[in-house]
């Protein structure tokens, strides 16, 4: 198909837009973003054809001879090639269109081309055609715009690809193109969730010597992540440098850092931040704050200094929440006050707080610590009644507490109870059961429940090997014992030190050196 056999189709319509689409040529030609418009102005009806005309030719008509070429050249505008790129709903096809256009006719591209195609391709997850539509956009004469850029910054992070998204914020710092600090804020964000976090504070570094102004995200952003890994002091590093750049702390600065304190066990520098906040004016402590550091406190079992901070919260008219009074019981219990734990419990409900899976886990493992599993039980009804599922920590904590003490049929029910709900099974919640019915001498009943647990793609753990082997060596079963060590091995699961002196030990006192020998020939 040549252009002449549709143009003598579609002639009537084209005549009577000839002097609107020279119109259109005058008022789009030119290289710059079109300036105060937030989007490109509508093409007319008669136009409308004329890009359906276009559209056809690209897709059934290639490649274009001359005299398609000719007339194209002459009729095509920056904003028809536009309404052509968005009809054709196909970004490869769109990029063609521009390509053909850029090598082969005397037209300007308009802004908001390069704007679809770019936008398009990144939702699509092509970046490598999205960076090479952005190419050709700095090269015909156009600088995106922040919104562009930001976009494209987000969606490179968004997809883990953090080297393009550096490469074009060092470009557009280069082109004195603006970057937002949003932009920037949101690449740093996106490295620290995927774990990139050097990269995030090579990026911060980076960018200091230009007019990259850090706003108290950026250092929220970077705080947040240093204290997830454990490197508090590198950021209270930065938490220091804050007011030279004009930032203050806020509350989620002050969490974020309190939070970081106590997990690495320095409660007491946490519960001075505390009181630093507490002193200001513009800025004052919350349930989190709080919470952070009571939580610090019961980790390191220091109870009544909890107690004491708990009251102080509500001295200060500050309410605990239901992590305030989850993380006090699981303390509580983990002491062995089970009198103070139920107290907190019962207080629950006058402060709005509703018990969740976490208090009655806590409760319950608090109860077993104490050998008082018939208690825990308890609580299992009384979680039925609130509507609770439980989840596999509490399934796990009440079924080792049953097995030690031999109550082997209740742990075995459940377990059948927690195969039924939609729970990922675990080892360590079947190990304490087939243990038991081991050293019960049950075997044939500790192999079902290894088998149940591969049918529910649970894979043994090196736990569970250990105890089928040497409840085997026990009964004498030496030849099951070095097969179940050979599976094992087959499967990737690498024996410990126990397993094997175990299996040796055993070996060697059933009279079978030889194999005991092989056994530490092939672990060593």
């Amino acid at each position: 198909m040549t252009l002449f056999s549709l143009t003598n189709r579609v002639s009537r319509v084209l005549s009577a837009s000839t002097v609107f689409i020279r119109h259109r040529r005058i008022q789009f030609h030119g290289g710059s973003h079109p300036q105060g418009n937030k989007e490109p102005k509508a093409i007319q009806k008669q136009e409308s054809w004329f890009v359906k005309v276009v559209c056809t030719l690209f897709v059934y008509s290639q490649p274009l001879d001359d005299a398609c070429l000719s007339y194209l050249n002459n009729n095509l505008t920056p904003l028809i090639e536009f309404e052509v790129v968005k009809w054709l709903k196909n970004p490869t096809f769109g990029l063609k269109v521009l390509e053909l256009s850029r090598l082969n006719l005397n037209i300007n591209h308009s802004f908001w081309t390069y704007n679809l195609l770019i936008r398009s391709f990144c939702c699509m997850g092509l970046y490598g055609s999205a960076r090479l539509v952005f190419d050709y956009m700095k090269i015909d004469g156009h600088l995106p715009d922040s919104t562009l850029l930001g976009f494209m910054i987000s969606s490179f992070g968004r997809a883990g690809e953090f080297g393009m998204a550096r490469k074009l914020l060092a470009e557009a710092q280069s082109d004195d193109v603006m970057v937002t600090i949003f932009a920037v804020n949101n690449l740093l964000n996106m490295m620290v969730k995927q774990n990139n976090l050097e990269e995030a504070v090579s990026l911060y570094k980076e960018n200091l010597g230009s007019n990259f102004n850090p706003d108290t995200w950026t250092f929220n952003i970077l705080i947040r992540g240093l204290c997830r890994v454990g490197k508090v002091d590198q950021a209270f590093e930065f938490f220091n440098d804050m007011r030279s750049f004009g930032c203050f702390p806020d509350i989620v600065t002050y969490n974020t850092i309190i939070n970081g304190l106590c997990r690495e066990y320095e409660v007491d520098r946490g519960h001075s931040l505390l009181n630093e906040i507490r002193l200001r004016d513009d800025c004052a402590p919350n349930v989190v704050t709080y919470t952070s550091v009571i939580s610090g406190y019961c980790k390191l079992r220091k109870m009544e200094e909890a107690s004491a901070l708990f009251d102080e919260m509500m001295s200060s008219g500050t309410l605990p929440s239901v992590v305030t009074f989850n993380v006090l019981i699981d303390g509580f219990g983990k002491v062995g006050d089970m009198l103070s734990a139920k107290s907190l419990y019962e207080k629950m409900a006058s402060f709005g707080c509703i018990p969740d899976v976490v208090t009655f886990t806590s409760l319950i493992n608090g109860y077993c610590q104490i050998g008082d599993v018939n208690r825990s039980l308890q609580l299992w009804d009384a979680m039925k009644v609130k509507n609770v599922s439980p989840n596999v920590y509490t399934f796990a904590i009440t079924i080792n507490a049953l097995c030690k003490e031999n109550r082997l049929r209740e742990a075995f029910r459940l377990l059948r109870e927690l195969q039924c709900r939609n729970i990922v099974p675990k080892p360590f919640i079947f190990n304490p059961v087939i243990d038991g019915f081991c050293k019960a001498g049950n075997l044939d009943e500790a192999n079902r429940i290894v088998a149940e647990m591969e049918k529910k793609k649970c894979d043994p753990d090196k736990v569970t090997f250990t105890i089928l082997i040497i409840g085997h060596c026990m009964k004498g079963r030496m030849l099951k014992a070095i097969s179940i060590f050979d599976k094992m091995l087959s499967v990737g699961c690498t024996p410990d030190d126990i397993t094997v002196r175990s299996l040796i030990s055993c070996l060697l006192k059933a009279g079978m050196p030889k194999e005991a020998y092989l056994i530490s020939t092939i672990t060593s």
